[in-house]
């Protein structure tokens, strides 16, 4: 066991990776500052830094890594209107976008995976509309699917790529208290670039 920070009230909604070389990578919630934050280890000393700063960042991250060792970061911003947003440090520093902010409650309980070619796919729950979405940039612009929208669903969403890139989603339907699964692509969505 070992203190990774101690500084401020940090440490909540954590995600953790490991890249190609087996390094830990950590994003997670500053809540004292209320920030984006991500730690990691390559050699015998963790390494912090600050993601996102802007108004109230971190919530419900999740981390990935790709294949060239960046890491890709989805959460929820709780500034004004929650929305979906997503950071990488690709260029060498990090850039902050949004990804989806239909009804301005969007983007609780995100998880994220990484394709082989470097695209970011993200499931996460619509609190607006109670519906399971995904989120994809595969397309070189972020395009947002309704997957479930039959009764409450979508909360807890864990996603994962399978060897030739299928989606699959786990996720909690609440009207039936009962654990779902999608698989994708899904051709009866509804599909709304934004």
């Amino acid at each position: 066991l070992e203190t990774v920070t101690s500084a401020g009230s940090v440490g909540l909604y954590t995600s953790l990776a490991l890249d190609s070389s087996d390094t830990v990578h950590i994003s997670y919630c500053d809540s004292a500052n209320v920030d984006l934050k991500y730690a990691s280890k390559a050699s015998r000393s963790w390494v912090l830094e600050t993601v996102e700063s802007n108004g109230d960042a971190g919530f419900h991250s999740s981390l990935a890594m790709d294949i060239s060792g960046n890491a890709h970061i989805s959460y929820l911003d709780y500034s004004w209107s929650r929305i979906l947003r997503y950071a990488t440090n690709v260029s060498g520093a990090w850039v902050t976008t949004k990804v989806d902010s239909e009804g301005g409650d969007v983007g609780y309980f995100t998880s994220i995976a990484m394709d082989a070619s470097g695209n970011a796919h993200i499931s996460y729950y619509d609190g607006t509309n109670y519906d399971l979405k995904y989120a994809t940039n595969a397309s070189g612009s972020w395009v947002t699917t309704t997957v479930d929208s039959e009764g409450y669903v979508g909360r807890y969403t864990s996603i994962a790529l399978d060897t030739i890139g299928k989606v699959h989603v786990s996720y909690h339907d609440y009207s039936n208290r009962s654990l779902k699964y999608a698989n994708g692509p899904i051709a009866d969505a509804v599909v709304t670039p934004t």
